[in-house]
């Protein structure tokens, strides 16, 4: 189909208040060419050019598009059948299947067809929407969410628990990006098209979105949106009035890359004063 895929899905998304079932029903061929291509890992959400990411609007208008053209039906696996739009990215595979993928998925976990996963990755009983990427050497622990679209990179851990947050709407709209090398601690919760950017260590229980205030403890700048290289996050508060704290994100410190090499996680959330 080469590109052609593209200028259909833009036509379909300008018309989709209006798209009648014959109109969905001939629009599925090429929004399965697309979710194929986003489940293989051969086109992406969010692509990094640079020090800048660039999302793929068209891309993020065939999931929106994907989901509302299909009719739902029953679907198998995960811990029961469900009624669901979207089957389940393993559905109907076979040992050769999961051999050639190389990442492993245990029992509970839920992965939705159109999110892609790497060799070498493993998801433990979580939850994985489509459009997501997981790269390579990454653990998606216990219960932890990846959302609609969210991008992570190479040999990250996601937590037990923690939510990184679905952005599929506006199209133009980043998703959340957690960039390579980083630790998002357990009940951490990542919303709103946050970046993390690459070595990002951040603390159990945080809670970063676009109107979180990001307060540097070594400078006292303050910041939103986007947790610099290295940077190691805690939970914190300031005072707004006499009396009155408003939650906010801390970095306590910045280690070099050499430091986070060698340093356990543990240890560099345990010490603040960790050169």
């Amino acid at each position: 189909m080469q590109d052609a895929w593209r200028t259909v899905i833009e036509d379909a998304w300008e018309r989709k208040e209006s798209l009648s079932p014959e109109d969905r029903r001939a629009l599925l061929p090429t929004l399965e060419f697309a979710l194929g291509e986003l489940d293989a890992g051969r086109l992406r959400i969010a692509t990094k050019v640079g020090e800048d990411w660039k999302v793929d609007e068209t891309l993020k208008k065939g999931v929106s598009l994907f989901i509302a053209c299909r009719e739902p039906r029953v679907l198998a696996g995960g811990n029961a059948p469900c009624w669901d739009r979207v089957p389940l990215k393993t559905e109907g595979w076979t040992e050769a299947t999961f051999r050639k993928a190389e990442f492993r998925i245990c029992s509970g976990a839920v992965v939705r067809y159109g999110a892609y996963i790497a060799p070498s990755s493993a998801v433990m009983p979580s939850f994985v929407n489509m459009g997501a990427f997981i790269d390579e050497g990454t653990l998606v622990d216990s219960w932890a969410t990846v959302g609609s679209c969210a991008q992570i990179g190479k040999f990250c851990h996601i937590a037990e628990g923690a939510a990184l947050g679905g952005v599929l709407e506006p199209p133009q709209g980043l998703p959340v990006i957690i960039e390579d090398h980083c630790f998002i601690g357990g009940r951490a919760g990542i919303f709103e098209g946050v970046r993390v950017r690459e070595g990002a260590v951040i603390s159990a229980g945080v809670i970063l979105s676009t109107s979180t205030r990001l307060i540097d403890r070594a400078t006292g700048q303050h910041s939103y949106g986007e947790v610099p290289p290295y940077a190691v996050v805690v939970p914190g508060s300031y005072e707004t009035a006499p009396g009155v704290h408003v939650s906010c994100a801390v970095i306590v410190k910045t280690v070099d890359a050499q430091t986070r090499a060698k340093t356990s996680l543990n240890a560099l959330l345990r010490s603040h004063d960790l050169p």
